[in-house]
């Protein structure tokens, strides 16, 4: 139904407007008595053995909406309500900020593919948890920190303690962003020694806390072995929880769009199909080379429950869905579900 009716209709906007329509007709059902049981009747899958427990939280199942999707944390109860496991707010700076001119989100349609330049476009970290404090859902939920597009990168720190501190006690973990490709100069806090310097700052404060929450970092995928090594060795010198892999990328390698339109899109993080085999191999990367493992959470391109499963075979303990969820619609997530559960049951039995 929502590939062959949905779909062709949302896809008549602009991505940004239809992601609005989408929300808010969303939120609409929600209110009507009895609209989030039907929708957990719908898309919800619970069982026992989709439970996860990674980085101290318990999870009802392995799959989170990816930080992008709500970025002012308004949406919450809805989406817990389509059956996800977890959801990811932001990415939230401590002020407001508009983002990048408009249009800026895009669809390559032959590749179920996105490109989006937003540029960390929220309401501030106070308007956040004054979101966070209404919500009725006991969903996991992430807080996914960056700085401000006016902040210069030597007191970019400060912006990260500033949403921290802020979101603390309303958040159950928090994913660093400095990885995405629509701040200028953002990844330049990639590099070893300004990353750790920012991680060993939040893990202070995390420490002083009576009960700290576990930080991960949300890592680019177009990081060289050389970067991935490096990131290895700061989990383990800064004592992280995990690490997300992967956000969007800048290459344009591999798609089947026009390339004369893709150029005349402009800049961007490209998300969806595109980027799900070199997500994989970051993921395999860091399992592989990490002298003492760590949580990965895994998150590009999955855009079928066997993408789900490769991307959990490779690594990842949680998977999440951004772009996926767009092209396929709230039923991946129960197909998803029903599938891991069927494979780990045959390969229990096996």
């Amino acid at each position: 139904m929502y590939k062959i009716f949905i779909r062709p209709l949302l896809f008549l906007f602009r991505p940004e407007y239809a992601h609005k329509i989408t929300t808010t007709l969303l939120k609409i059902v929600c209110k009507i008595p009895g609209g989030m049981a039907l929708f957990d009747l719908m898309f919800g899958y619970k069982n026992k053995n989709l439970e996860r427990e990674v980085f101290g939280i318990k999870f009802s199942n392995p799959i989170g909406l990816a930080a992008g999707f709500d970025k002012e944390a308004q949406f919450i109860d809805e989406f817990a309500s389509l059956g996800f496991g977890f959801i990811e707010i932001g990415t939230i700076t401590p002020k407001g900020q508009p983002g990048n001119p408009k249009p800026r989100l895009f669809r390559l349609k032959p590749d179920e593919a996105l490109i989006n330049r937003m540029g960390f476009n929220n309401e501030g970290v106070e308007h956040a948890v004054k979101m966070l404090k209404r919500r009725k859902s006991k969903v996991i939920v992430g807080g996914n920190i960056g700085k401000n597009k006016i902040t210069p990168n030597e007191e970019a720190v400060r912006d990260y303690e500033l949403c921290f501190e802020a979101l603390f006690e309303h958040v159950d973990y928090f994913a660093v962003n400095v990885s995405s490709p629509n701040t200028p100069n953002l990844r330049a806090l990639q590099e070893k020694e300004p990353l750790k310097q920012l991680l060993m700052r939040l893990q202070e404060r995390n420490s002083n806390k009576k009960l700290p929450k576990p930080i991960l970092l949300k890592i680019a995928p177009d990081l060289t072995n050389e970067q991935l090594d490096d990131i290895i060795d700061i989990v383990e010198e800064v004592n992280l929880a995990g690490v997300i892999a992967t956000n969007t990328t800048i290459s344009r390698s591999g798609l089947v769009s026009d390339k004369l339109e893709v150029e005349r899109l402009g800049n961007g993080g490209l998300s969806g199909k595109p980027v799900k085999d070199r997500s994989t191999q970051v993921i395999k990367y860091l399992k592989d080379n990490a002298k003492k493992p760590f949580p990965i959470i895994g998150v590009g391109g999955i855009n079928s429950p066997e993408d789900a499963r490769e991307k959990i075979q490779a690594g990842a303990s949680l998977i999440q869905l951004y772009t996926g969820f767009i092209y396929q619609g709230p039923a991946l997530i129960k197909r998803i579900n029903k599938f891991l559960l069927k494979t780990e049951n045959q390969q229990s039995m096996n």
